[in-house]
């Protein structure tokens, strides 16, 4: 996938983790396409390792959930932090 479907599909699963999983989260459409991107390759990587799939390679249903539990996964982790931070 090219750098452009990277960031569209990064988009789509970052606002989908955040509607999910709703709170104050600092930053705006940037963090939540660098959450979402990140969770791309954490949901591919998870799946990889669980043999139900690779990682992500489009825009199909199947990806666009990979990359969505990924990103719900990585802003889980990222509230966590961010808390034990303050």
């Amino acid at each position: 996938m090219g750098i452009l479907s990277w960031v569209i599909l990064g988009l789509i699963a970052g606002a989908l983790a955040k509607w999910i999983m709703p709170g104050k989260d600092p930053g705006g459409w940037i963090v939540t396409m660098a959450i979402g991107i990140i969770g791309a390759f954490i949901g591919g990587w998870l799946g990889a390792l669980a043999g139900i799939g690779g990682p992500v390679t489009g825009f199909g249903f199947g990806d666009i959930i990979t990359a969505t539990i990924g990103a719900i996964i990585f802003l889980a982790i990222y509230r966590l932090l961010k808390r034990r931070g303050n």
